[in-house]
Parts: C-alpha cells; structure tokens; sequence
C-alpha cells in the first residue's frame, strides 16, 4: 500500500523530547519553544514568532488581536479550511465568501474588490498547496480601504513570494505544524507578527491575557491580568519534536520537491493530451511541494480515477468542500458574486500521495496507474 500521507519523522526527534522531559519545563516557551520561535523570526524574518497548539489557535488569536466585532466583515476564500473562518465566526464577525483563481485556487484579488464594504475589517487570504495568492494586489486593495491582511500559510513554510516568505507580507501570518505538514510535531501552529504595535498583545493573549512573558524576562516584577486571552502556547514536547524538524527544514524541502517534481514530468503528457490539469506555479511564486494534485474533467471522472487506486493499493484524497454550501457556512457567511470556479474546480480536484521519503519507487508506481487508467 502507499498511503496517502506519513507524518515527517527525521530521526533525532526522540532524543530531542527526552532532553525536553529532562528539563523540568515542559510546558511551552522553554528553551525548545525560544529555540523554534528564533529559528522562525530569522527564516522568516518577521518581527515576531509566537508557537502555539495549532494553527486554528493562530487564526483565532489574529480575531482577538484585530478586535474584530459583530458588526465587522472578512474577506475570505470559500474554499479553504473550516478554521479560517471560525476564527473570526467565533467573534461574530459576517464571513463574505469570495471565489478563487482556477489556476492556483487561490483567492481572486478581483472578486475580493467586488465585496469590500464600509464593514470590511480583514482580508484573509490562504496560500493554497504552498503557492502564493497574488499578494501585491491584495495589499494594494487592503492599503486603499484601510483593512488588516492576514495570511494563512498553514501550508506555506518554505514558500515565498518574490523573495518574502509566506506569511510574513500582511500585518499577521499563521502557520500549521499539523502531521499532514511538511514539518510537523503532531499538532501544532505559529502566529507571524509583521506589524509590531502588535506584538505585546500577542504575547498577552497567548499568555491568557497576562503580561507573563515580561515577567519571565525580567521587565516586570510581578504579572497580572490585562486583556482578554487564552491557553495559546505549544507544549515543550511538541517544540522539541519541532526544533529537530526545522534544523532539517531544508532537508525536507528538498526530498519532497523531487518527488513534486518527479510527479509533474511524469503526468505532463497527460495534460498535453488534455486528460488532466497539472498544478499552476506563477512565476514571482517558489513553492514547498505541500501536496501535489492533479485536475479530473468532472467530479465523476474523479471518483472513478480514485477508486482504480484504491484497488491498486494507493491513497488518495478529495480536499476542501466549499464552506459556503455547508450549513455552517450559510449561517455565519455569505457567498459574495457568483460561484463560477469555486465549487467546479473543488470537485475536479485529486491529491496524490506525498510526504517526506516517499521514494520514486512509488511515485512511478502512481504515476504508472494514472497512465494506465487513461488508456483505452
């Protein structure tokens, strides 16, 4: 069988947890956290890092730090994760869901400038697959209406646009260390501060509201309660799995960009054949080999494609189903314009296996069954 996925293992991660127990503080911002939290601020160069226990934990700090209200709108993409949007459905905040660009199902810049109103508080763009929305023209609405830009690089690490690495062009950026996620510690996120005025509150809110973190530096003599906040903070176990991860980020980006690599060369006569559509990487994008898909003629074409892998023993999967068509997305959102490419291109949608060490030995042998299942 070749799964779909196998969450990233390097193999010092246990010696590294073992050192974690042995320090007696394994509950968040030890020596791991700082250790991982450094490495992010200089990789990523954002002003400041925040680990936290999940990428949807991120998100929802980003709601609390804009001080979004029941009377605000985001701008968001339909098809995207449930967490975008509960993020800020949590603050009551009206979702405004818009369509993306077929090419790389990513939010639509245009369809972003038909929905902005008096109400519009965020733009919240997600780089779908570690490919770059067109951030340029989304900070250029977002500086014309005066509107935060939060970006959801859950599965954007190692990826960047025009030389910025995802996550660090909007005000805010999170990040996913998921084991569905190039780099992993099981369950696990980043907050990215770009804008500094907002980095103090940051550290409150993932600290329950307190000004602990000054405290621990020194700069206080004692902490209190002084915002809203909650629990927002990785356990020293998963950091320290983390902290072995991003000293072999590059290591994994490299081994899973050549499997990326070895699966487009060996799908492109099928798409120059016109039997599928291989993934689009605009040129100003460098992307981190998230995932790679590939694009069946219709939804049915699709299920037949992956049940012919499942019989031959290879995992698969279908992605996002648009929010707005979900109860929960016609109860705290709105599709805004029409859904022209949206809910087409989700069904037409299929991800191949991919994760770190997968092997050309496999990858041929998916490659191979995707030929045979277009042969006549």
């Amino acid at each position: 069988m070749i799964p779909f996925n196998k969450p990233c293992v390097i193999g010092s991660e246990m010696t590294a947890i073992q050192q974690a127990i042995t320090s007696n503080k394994i509950s968040g911002n030890g020596s791991f956290g700082k250790k991982c939290t450094n490495w992010l601020e200089n990789q990523l160069t954002c002003d400041k890092a925040l680990l936290t226990p999940s990428c949807t934990a991120a998100l929802e700090m980003t709601a609390l730090l804009l001080n979004v209200q029941p009377d605000d709108e985001v701008i968001m993409p339909s098809y995207t994760f449930v967490s975008t949007a509960n993020a800020y459905a949590l603050r009551g905040a009206s979702i405004r869901f818009v369509d993306i660009d077929p090419g790389t199902m990513n939010i639509d810049p245009k369809e972003v400038a038909r929905a902005i109103t008096d109400q519009t508080k965020a733009i919240v763009v997600v780089h779908y697959a570690g490919v770059s929305c067109d951030m340029d023209e989304i900070l250029t609405l977002a500086n014309s209406h005066n509107l935060w830009v939060i970006e959801d690089a859950a599965q954007g690490l190692m990826s960047t646009y025009k030389g910025k690495a995802l996550g660090s062009i909007g005000h805010m950026g999170t990040l996913s260390f998921h084991d569905t996620k190039n780099y992993t510690c099981g369950e696990g996120g980043a907050l990215l501060i770009n804008d500094p005025s907002l980095s103090e509150r940051a550290e409150m809110i993932q600290e329950k509201g307190t000004n602990r973190s000054q405290f621990i530096r020194g700069e206080i003599d004692k902490y209190t309660w002084r915002d809203v906040g909650s629990s927002y903070l990785l356990s020293e176990i998963n950091a320290a799995y983390l902290s072995v991860q991003l000293e072999h980020a590059s290591k994994i980006h490299h081994d899973r960009l050549h499997s990326w690599n070895q699966y487009n060369h060996g799908l492109l006569n099928l798409q120059l054949a016109g039997k599928i559509d291989l993934p689009t990487v605009p040129n100003p994008c460098e992307h981190n080999a998230h995932m790679y898909y590939i694009k069946m003629k219709n939804q049915s074409e699709r299920y037949q494609l992956q049940q012919f892998l499942d019989e031959h023993e290879i995992v698969t999967a279908t992605h996002y189903v648009p929010l707005h068509s979900a109860h929960a997305g016609k109860q705290f959102g709105a599709f805004i314009g029409e859904d022209t490419h949206t809910t087409t291109e989700s069904n037409r949608l299929l991800r191949l296996p991919l994760y770190y060490g997968i092997g050309e030995e496999a990858i041929n042998d998916v490659v191979n069954k995707i030929q045979l299942f277009f042969q006549p």
